[in-house]
């Protein structure tokens, strides 16, 4: 029989963990931070340790952005710091709350070169809300508080800890600290008539909404607004499940793969109310859209210095999106009938756009040995329940899910802004973990799934089980479409050579099957399903023309 050991610095950290909440925890174990894994032992916080560092922080973004509340990785000191920080970065990047725990050299150590040593804050400075270095044991708990109001505060993003070896280990009698308060921000009286004059006053309204801190209550109340007051609804790219695919004012996103559609609706709206969301480059096409001084755009969001906006403010409104929503809960512009018109047809060429046709006839010849992704595409999505959800991280695969992917309630899309790959079966797993009653689909290329590939072990160590779909082509694609543009005929270091990924699924503990010809996809989608309802992951590897791209 083991005797517990005193009290120390890590059982602190620990309970202060549980005390907010925090039911699992993502990493790769490392000596330096021991203690904290010790005080984990007895919390009932589910560590699950996964395969890679990179993988463990994406899982903890991708839980950041599902609840809300700052996911939580774990990870040692100098490799596992850096394997860690392209998650750091995709949080920063779209204000995802994250707590990321580093390990870090003993403090006596410190300036000696010591065995994986490195300046947190010179690396993760730039990056992260906050860098916090643990100083004595007395503060564990305190710190964490701290880091988890920050990471959560204004524009959320992530925050790092470094727990110094020693620190860490240290006694301490101190009781976990208390979880902060959030403000939430609101719309004051006066605020609320401005944006509502403003509103009611537009012959072609528009709002535009994304950003974190969403509720399925806050989609619920925004689509209420939007629908009762027939405005139209553009939402930001890699974030089209704040309002659902079917409401009646869904008029699509803005980003990579839209239509000129939703750019043109953009550019001619007479007043843009943003709602957690601002015009980035991405969705101002490269700071072209909406830049005039003259356009009205009003912005309701936490995220007081604006960052990555672009294009004239007309006013700014410190809220968050749930309480912009309350706020305009009861409001009737007394407009519906002047816009319907005009939301009707936005809405209906949307779901023009969203709906893969009947068999995808394809006209094009599909080359011996590959399949049609537009097939495998409408199998799957032909058989999912309303509230599945879609993880994906990079590349031009992505653009199946983003335009054909059923998106009916919050959340049921995890993708990175940033264009990092590799996030696919992380945040497939963290999905499942999180809701593990839904049906979970990863679109992953060739080349974005052998990033982070292996953490289907750790879903099927974890009982996590989704269905991904391996998109093979052969090469990096998207920048073979960007090569080709600027030095056509000029093929360098894009190809790929891919092993059978239905194999390696299978290796792992996973169903895999491969798809290289049209009538193999039912029979094959079928046993993906089953493999799923008996618990396992599965993965269809399909084989593609490369030559045929999503139009």
């Amino acid at each position: 029989m083991h005797t517990p050991p005193t009290r120390h610095a890590g059982h602190l950290i620990a309970d202060t963990l549980a005390g907010h909440g925090v039911d699992r925890v993502f990493g790769v174990p490392g000596e330096s931070f021991l203690a904290l894994l010790d005080g984990l032992y007895d919390t009932g916080i589910s560590v699950v340790v996964t395969r890679h560092e990179g993988g463990a922080a994406y899982m903890a973004e991708a839980t950041g952005r599902m609840t809300g509340v700052p996911g939580v990785a774990m990870v040692t000191r100098g490799p596992g710091a850096a394997n860690a920080f392209v998650a750091v970065h995709s949080a920063w990047q779209d204000g995802v709350p994250l707590v990321l725990f580093v390990g870090l050299i003993p403090v006596a150590d410190r300036g000696r070169e010591s065995f994986q040593e490195f300046d947190p804050n010179a690396w993760f400075g730039s990056q992260a809300k906050r860098v916090l270095v643990l100083e004595s044991p007395d503060r564990a708990g305190e710190i964490v508080a701290e880091a988890f109001h920050v990471a959560s505060s204004g524009r959320p993003g992530p925050v790092i800890i470094g727990l110094p070896e020693d620190v860490l280990a240290a006694a301490t009698a101190v009781e976990a600290a208390p979880k902060r308060p959030v403000a939430a921000g609101s719309i004051s009286p006066a605020q609320l008539a401005v944006l509502t004059d403003a509103l009611a006053s537009a012959e072609r309204p528009l709002l535009y909404v994304g950003g974190q801190g969403w509720s399925v209550d806050t989609s619920a109340q925004l689509a209420a607004f939007a629908e009762r007051n027939s405005i139209p609804v553009l939402q930001e790219w890699r974030a089209s499940d704040r309002l659902s695919f079917t409401s009646a004012s869904n008029a699509g996103w803005l980003g990579y793969g839209a239509t000129s559609r939703t750019a043109t609706l953009l550019e001619d709206a007479d007043v843009l109310l943003c709602i957690g969301a601002v015009l980035t480059d991405v969705a101002s096409a490269g700071y072209t859209l909406r830049q005039e001084s003259s356009k009205v755009t009003h912005v309701i969001t936490l995220d007081l210095e604006l960052l990555g906006s672009s294009g004239p403010i007309t006013s700014q409104v410190a809220a968050s999106p749930a309480a912009a929503v309350e706020a305009f809960a009861a409001v009737d512009l007394g407009r519906a009938a002047d816009w319907r018109e005009r939301t009707d047809t936005q809405h209906a060429e949307y779901l023009a756009e969203s709906t893969i046709p009947a068999g995808i006839a394809d006209p094009r010849p599909t080359r011996a040995g590959t399949a049609h992704m537009g097939q495998v595409v409408s199998a799957v999505y032909g058989r999912l329940p309303e509230d599945a959800l879609v993880t994906f991280g990079a590349g031009n695969h992505t653009s199946w899910a983003q335009r054909y992917f059923p998106t009916t309630t919050f959340p049921s899309v995890l993708g990175v802004r940033n264009g990092s790959m590799g996030y696919s079966v992380p945040a497939a797993v963290a999905a499942s973990l999180q809701f593990p009653d839904r049906t979970i689909v990863t679109i992953a290329g060739d080349g974005e799934f052998l990033m982070n590939g292996q953490e289907m072990a750790t879903a099927v160590q974890e009982g996590a089980t989704f269905l991904a779909i391996v998109m093979d082509n052969g090469e990096y694609g998207t920048i073979v479409s960007h090569q080709e543009r600027t030095y056509p005929g000029r093929p360098s270091g894009t190809a790929l050579k891919n092993p059978d990924f239905a194999a390696l699924a299978t290796a792992l503990g996973a169903h895999g099957e491969r798809i290289d010809n049209n009538d193999l996809i039912e029979a094959a989608v079928d046993r993906a399903f089953a493999a799923l309802d008996a618990g396992i992951p599965a993965l269809l590897h399909v084989v593609v023309d490369r030559t045929i791209a999503l139009a």
